[in-house]
């Protein structure tokens, strides 16, 4: 009688079987921590670019805040009112040529207002972070003006009125 070498063909289902069902319990896992590492860094960034906004008027008070992340951003070597190099060029929009452009970072767009109809120097700007596939990419809409404090929704777009972040 000879031996039987391998496996047989129910033995490989049940592995392939185990394989789906950790799988299974493994990946909604996985991407709840994405989402979870995309909003801290939308929360991270909104305080990035806080600080650069803080810098910016300080520097060029004739200017007062940014009214485009691309201005607090820029590329080269030596900084100005048109490219502060406060940010990196990812959230500093650096391939952005309009004013009001969106710059995605790590599942979440930015931009940067100023109040309609506000003239040069700006005295108050808001940043909003939006996620750019919502529940895929992020569950929470963030907002942060002058004040610093970042704010949070969970349906819409934030803005000042919704609730601090803590």
């Amino acid at each position: 009688m000879r031996r039987q070498r391998g496996f047989s063909l129910i033995e490989l289902l049940i592995v392939v079987a185990i394989i789906l069902v950790i799988a299974a319990i493994a990946i909604p896992n996985l991407l709840r921590s994405r989402i979870a590492a995309n909003e801290a860094s939308a929360v991270g960034s909104l305080r990035t670019i806080n600080t650069a906004q803080v810098t910016y008027a300080l520097t060029y008070p004739a200017s007062g805040f940014a009214n485009d992340l691309s201005l607090l951003g820029g590329t080269g070597s030596s900084s100005s009112s048109t490219g502060a190099l406060l940010l990196d060029n990812v959230l500093g929009c650096s391939s952005a040529t309009s004013p009001g452009s969106q710059c995605n970072k790590s599942g979440y767009t930015f931009m940067v207002t100023v109040p309609s109809g506000a003239t040069s120097p700006f005295a108050t700007y808001s940043t909003v972070a939006n996620p750019i596939t919502l529940d895929q990419t992020g569950k929470r809409y963030f907002y942060s003006d002058a004040s610093g404090v970042i704010r949070y929704n969970m349906s819409a777009t934030a803005v000042s009125s919704d609730l601090a972040l803590q």
